[in-house]
């Protein structure tokens, strides 16, 4: 029975991530609790906990809003510069988080003030992030050595810092969405902007430039994110880039 299952939730994760769902997201998400259920250590959850953490694409905005609509509803977020953590939880409970290098962060995580250690949900839930320091906003690579500095140490101190979560690395919501379930479940979000236009990118670059917008952060640069679920993976399947739905800013 469990093979059968897993058998069926990998084909609709399958046509779900080549732009061409067959069920609705609710009706996948009650098969996936059906599955872990009856056999929580299926090798489709298992093979669901490799944490990708890739550095996102630095090209210039011309060629990311190439092929996207006037209309096309797009997410500016602040690019904090620290260091990239994934974390896994099961059934609400933190059980591991990594570096970019995939080094084993765990504990070391646990112990950072926002982390929830236990979440209100079911099931598997990956989440992105980055750890900085806060007090660093007007130093960005003070914020960046520090934190990197807390992973490399074996005994030191993490009140200074702070884990500014951006991503639900498994989820199916839309960008706007995805943070507003994150702040939910009392994770740190970022600030953000939604914007209507893709004309309106310029215009935040340039606020960011002129030291108006997101002030309260380390940053070394901004984040554009198309918003739709739906478009985020159609981009993916065109570029075969992850995450090509996405693209950091510096200048």
């Amino acid at each position: 029975m469990s093979t059968y299952l897993e058998e069926r939730i990998e084909w609709y994760d399958h046509n779900y991530r080549m732009g061409t769902p067959l069920i609705s997201d609710a009706q996948f998400d009650q098969l996936e609790a059906n599955l872990y259920r009856v056999n929580p250590k299926a090798n489709y959850f298992t093979k669901k906990t490799i944490l990708p953490l890739p550095s996102l694409p630095k090209n210039r905005i011309e060629e990311f809003i190439d092929g996207l609509t006037l209309q096309t509803r797009l997410i500016i977020e602040p690019k904090i510069d620290g260091c990239a953590i994934a974390i896994q939880y099961i059934d609400g409970e933190l059980v591991k988080a990594i570096s970019r290098k995939g080094k084993d962060l765990t504990n070391k995580i646990k112990k950072i003030p926002d982390v929830p250690n236990q979440i209100a949900i079911k099931g598997l839930f990956q989440v992105r992030g980055e750890l900085f320091s806060p007090s660093e906003y007007e130093r960005p690579t003070y914020s960046q050595r520090q934190a990197a500095a807390y992973i490399r140490a074996a005994d030191s101190k993490s009140d200074h810092l702070s884990f500014c979560s951006f991503q639900i690395i498994n989820g199916r919501l839309n960008q706007h969405e995805s943070l507003i379930y994150l702040k939910k479940l009392s994770f740190t979000i970022p600030e953000y902007k939604s914007l209507n236009f893709t004309s309106q990118v310029e215009m935040f670059r340039k606020q960011w430039a002129d030291k108006k917008l997101f002030t309260n952060y380390p940053t070394d640069g901004i984040v554009v994110k198309i918003n739709s679920r739906k478009l985020q993976l159609l981009r993916e399947k065109s570029y075969e880039v992850y995450p090509f739905w996405q693209m950091a800013i510096k200048n």
